[in-house]
């Protein structure tokens, strides 16, 4: 059989059996979060709480009224330390809640049946997702219940989950396929009924075959006509527009979003938020974290609280190993961000805590471009990279637009393919950033 993918891409080395063997452990309970009043793209939160406060586990700690926004939550109960900028895992310094805990926790659910999706309208399904703070878990963070108010004229025909978890070394996805199918399919039911939509899939790799059989067989008593959609094995395979177009055959235009083509596209970990959220009115307080790479002594898989540091997460793994150069990230190496400072928190988009060391990471320094057109052959949204970094090096904003450059989906494909160890998808971010700069300034 001939799996489903998409054109170009690339076959790095995953190392998924680092943890994709390992069950989820729940991490220690943290004696202290610190809880960023943005972990979400939009606009960020204001403090609803001030310091010497008492919070319990689940009490909202910040809130926005702009639309595309999302809650935070007090994820321990205890007492609020300080209200400060607080170094952030996506950079800089962020105005932060620090919490420290009492050590009692909260029980969810208290064995009770809750509440059940077909019953519910989409309106206190939507509802219940806002209120719980619940975001694209896969990294990008984007409100939930903001995907699920497309407007009017865009008319939505398809959900689908990405389980593919492309990303090297993680694998939190995978294992929440495995050991909680139900409330996966759950929460998708919940997605699809808000949305008003009755044809959903998952797109899974077929690299995870144990996951496929989870879902397939909890599905029948869920959702029966469910899509499980067996994709070929390919970096990157789980990026939206790679997904619609494997799975749908449909091709999202340059500058427009998978609701223009009738999709809406959520990951794993958030539809298992939802069935938290709208079963047991469940914060988002807590999520699947892959603790990975060979800079690790003990990689795992963990449930850890949101706030709680990368040090402590990292120490409940066994630490790093000793004696060689080693390189923390937030998330995976093709995506993800570069740590400096190990007592940044884990945030609602943390996936995965990467630590490579030695000769797994490649050396800072690069060579000339030799045009051999290796960044061309992988780039999944057919751009040239070798010639739109140049304009982004040279500041030429207009020429970066009009070679299409704002379409850049930054999955690292050109970087990794590149003799010269080019740092591509960087300058690549650089170009579009001076596109959005010089966009502001004309409209002023």
């Amino acid at each position: 059989m001939t799996l489903k993918t998409f054109k170009h891409g690339i076959h790095p080395d995953y190392h998924k059996e680092l943890t994709a063997g390992k069950k989820t452990e729940r991490a220690q309970l943290p004696k202290k979060v610190v809880i960023p009043l943005q972990q979400h793209i939009g606009a960020p939160c204001q403090p609803l709480v001030k310091k010497g406060d008492t919070v319990t586990e689940g009490q909202k700690i910040g809130d926005a009224a702009a639309f595309v926004t999302s809650p935070v939550h007090s994820t321990i109960n205890g007492k609020v330390k300080e209200i400060e900028k607080h170094p952030h895992p996506v950079g800089g310094k962020i105005m932060s809640v620090i919490i420290e805990g009492d050590g009692s926790v909260k029980e969810w659910g208290n064995g009770s049946i809750g509440l059940d999706a077909d019953t519910l309208t989409s309106e206190t399904i939507k509802n219940a997702i806002k209120e719980a703070g619940i975001v694209g878990m896969g990294g990008a963070a984007f409100p939930t219940v903001v995907k699920l108010s497309p407007p009017k004229d865009k008319k939505i025909d398809s959900v689908i989950l990405n389980g593919c978890e492309c990303e090297p070394y993680l694998t939190s996805d995978h294992r929440l396929m495995i050991e909680e199918p139900e409330k996966i399919l759950w929460g998708m039911k919940a997605i699809m009924k808000a949305l008003g939509v009755s044809s959903g899939y998952i797109g899974i790799e077929e690299n995870k075959p144990d996951a496929i059989d989870a879902l397939e067989k909890a599905k029948k008593s869920i959702i029966p006509d469910l899509k499980i959609v067996p994709l070929e094995t390919k970096y990157p395979q789980g990026a939206e527009k790679m997904l619609i177009k494997a799975i749908l055959k449909r091709r999202v235009p340059v500058g427009k979003l998978p609701m223009d083509v009738g999709v809406v596209v959520h990951n794993i970990g958030t539809a298992k938020a939802v069935y938290d959220a709208v079963k047991y009115q469940k914060p988002l307080l807590e999520r699947v974290v892959t603790i990975s790479g060979n800079g690790i002594n003990e990689p795992k898989n963990l449930m850890v609280r949101i706030g709680t540091s990368f040090d402590e997460v990292i120490n409940q793994c066994g630490g790093m190993k000793k004696g060689l150069e080693k390189l923390v990230i937030m998330g995976g190496p093709m995506m993800g961000i570069a740590q400096t400072n190990l007592d940044v928190p884990v945030i609602k988009g943390t996936s995965g805590i990467t630590v490579l060391a030695g000769d797994a990471i490649r050396p800072a320094e690069y060579q000339p471009c030799i045009r051999c057109g290796g960044c061309v052959e992988t780039c999944p949204v057919n751009l040239m990279p070798y010639r739109l970094t140049d304009y982004a090096r040279f500041n030429e904003p207009d020429r970066f637009k009009a070679w299409g450059g704002i379409s850049c989906i930054e999955c690292g494909c050109c970087s990794f393919s590149c003799p010269s160890n080019r740092p591509l998808v960087q300058w690549l971010r650089v170009g579009k950033l001076r596109v959005r700069e010089a966009e502001k300034a004309g409209s002023r």
